[in-house]
């Protein structure tokens, strides 16, 4: 397959088309569906209740987690359905509309699992899971509902609240991906040639091997980005100013502890993994010092050049290859991983082409039985490349999950990285078992500017989100404040390895992981140094870890990340864990100057 016929994922064997019979009637039922749930749950009086549990509250909750997992599971595969349009197409109407329509549905179904929780807690998840079967097998995930039922408003409250988000954070969140994936942009390129390219094309730019073209893409960003800032920072504050309501209304201490419910981490493992990460960042810095030496840019690293391959090594590389490059990195763990890699292109699970309309970045999203569909933005670089592997370890994670029930497997996002980490940590370890000179050099690039993605220009979206968060308690954030906010961010993160006058102040506009209710950056980290973790068990002992490890990711959405630390040996809770995590990066690190100092010296 040439880079020209860039593969797109096919969704036709669900349903024809958004017009179908065959969708129409889904809809209809999936309407009906809730209809019925609401229903079970009146029958029942499935809500905060005063009284002792008793032998019939048994058979209820059996039917009640069969008919929410039916509904859940229904639900899911529809909005996969039409999302798969929206992401790739956002121009278009009828699927802007239908998805709506999608969450107008979930809306209704929030408030049940709102009530859900208030009657397991007030009848007790131990005793509840004696008598009812269904309990005891969604054990973990109903303790858990049980817990949020301490930081839940009144039944007509979260009721009314899950109604008015459609409209209101929902609706502000699915803007701010329209916009900013239909926003397009003339580039200057050095060779005095302009061109109209849609922003997922022009941010692709960052990868490419001529600096000049870099820069051209940045100045590019530079001056498209603010048209659509004014509308983004709307969207900013509201969905910040309504989670800030909510999470006061739900007694939560600070927006971070509803994140942290919400991703099954305590908050000693997440000081523990931050202290470590804070420790780490002069490494980081001194890692882009040298990376810009090799680039002739001056002692700190412009931003331009944060995501350049290396002037030395492989040039970009073909979509066949890289395709190949991942396939036989996963056969270095088992021959079921490597298939899996012929199985998204056979069955159409991936869209890889970027064009006008369809949202940056890369995602994967679990669709029907055991498939998924992996969205990419493909460009031919090494990088991308790693992409791949990452989102494909989701894929595969998603095999894993898929035996077990929706409310099994809702996965909090901090452990919803394990699998995805782990796959690109065996790209880069393939690659580095067999590469030497500048190759190695290049690889080791790659690698590291993922891991500065994940480890400091995170901890600068946490040090950004934080104070939005606590400024925004007081009043709205102009686009020249949020912009200030960003700038600062990124200097307290990135310090003198990045040179700050070249710094990104519209990196909040672009990112859609600000544009939620809660916390969505910090655990990227968690699942980068929880994945290099991990791979250092399978590097110890391989039989033992193969042995393990897809039952660890099949429960990922039925314990704690603590407990699961704990099944490999690992106490996150500690400082230990996560440094020697970084201890992996800071090798790696060093690797790169050793083979840097003779590049330079050549």
């Amino acid at each position: 397959m040439s880079d020209t016929t860039l593969p797109r994922w096919s969704v036709s064997d669900v349903h024809d088309s958004l017009s179908s019979r065959s969708f129409t009637d889904d809809m209809e039922n999936l309407a009906s569906d809730v209809s019925r749930l609401e229903s079970l749950f009146e029958h029942h009086n499935v809500r905060d209740i005063n009284r002792d549990i008793t032998d019939a509250d048994g058979p209820a909750a059996d039917e009640i987690i069969v008919a929410v997992n039916r509904v859940l599971a229904h639900s899911e595969i529809l909005e996969a359905y039409v999302y798969a349009t929206v992401t790739t197409n956002s121009r278009d109407e009828q699927a802007q509309g239908l998805l709506s329509e999608v969450e107008v549905l979930d809306s209704r179904v929030r408030p049940l699992l709102a009530r859900l929780a208030q009657w397991i807690g007030s009848l007790g998840i131990d005793a509840l899971s004696a008598k009812s079967t269904q309990a005891h097998e969604h054990y973990g995930p109903l303790q858990r509902l049980a817990q949020r039922a301490a930081h839940q408003m009144p039944e007509a409250q979260e009721g009314l609240y899950a109604e008015l988000a459609t409209t209101g954070s929902g609706a502000w969140g699915r803007l701010q991906g329209d916009i900013t994936s239909q926003l397009s942009t003339t580039v200057s390129f050095p060779d005095g040639s302009e061109r109209e390219m849609p922003m997922p094309a022009i941010r692709g730019l960052a990868s490419h091997a001529d600096e000049a073209t870099r820069r051209a893409g940045y100045e590019a960003e530079m001056n498209a980005w603010p048209r659509v800032a004014v509308v983004c920072a709307a969207a900013m504050n509201s969905i910040k100013g309504e989670a800030n309501t909510v999470n006061a209304k739900r007694h939560w201490e600070s927006p971070l502890e509803a994140s942290l419910y919400g991703n099954s981490v305590s908050r000693p493992t997440f000081d523990a993994m931050q202290k470590a990460v804070t420790d780490s960042l002069p490494d980081f810095r001194q890692w882009m010092k040298t990376k810009s030496s090799l680039h002739a840019s001056g002692e700190s690293l412009p931003w331009w050049n944060m995501m350049a391959p290396l002037p030395v090594g492989a040039d970009n590389i073909s979509w066949d290859e890289g395709i190949a490059s991942v396939r036989n990195a996963f056969g270095t763990y088992s021959p079921e991983l490597a298939a899996l890699v012929d199985r998204s292109i056979t069955e159409k699970w991936l869209d890889a082409e970027p064009r006008d309309g369809k949202v940056g970045g890369a995602f994967c999203m679990p669709f029907v039985g055991d498939r998924s569909l992996v969205l990419l933005n493909w460009t031919g670089s090494a990088d991308s490349a790693q992409t791949t592997a990452h989102e494909l370890g989701h894929a595969y994670h998603n095999t894993q999950l898929s035996q077990r029930t929706p409310l099994q497997k809702r996965l909090p996002m901090a452990l919803a990285e394990t699998a995805s980490i782990f796959c690109e940590t065996l790209m880069v370890e393939a690659g580095l078992a067999s590469l030497h000179g500048n190759d190695r050099l290049a690889l080791l690039d790659v690698d590291l500017v993922g891991s500065t993605q994940v480890v400091v220009d995170i901890h600068s979206r946490f040090l950004f989100e934080t104070e939005v968060f606590a400024r925004r308690q007081r009043r709205t954030l102009g686009v020249s404040e949020l912009n200030e906010l960003m700038t600062d961010a990124q200097a307290a993160a990135y310090g003198d390895g990045l040179d700050q006058s070249t710094a990104h102040p519209h990196m909040w506009v672009l990112k859609p992981h600000y544009y939620g209710s809660h916390f969505y950056n910090w655990p990227y980290t968690y699942g980068l140094l929880f994945g290099l973790g991990l791979f250092s068990q399978f590097q110890a002992d391989p039989d033992k870890f193969r042995h393990g490890y897809d039952t660890l990711l099949s429960r990922a959405g039925m314990d704690t990340a603590e407990e699961l630390g704990a099944a490999f040996g690992f106490d996150v809770t500690g400082e230990a864990f996560w440094t020697a995590s970084l201890d992996v990066v800071r090798t790696r690190i060093a690797d790169y100057n050793t083979h840097a100092r003779s590049a330079l010296s050549s």
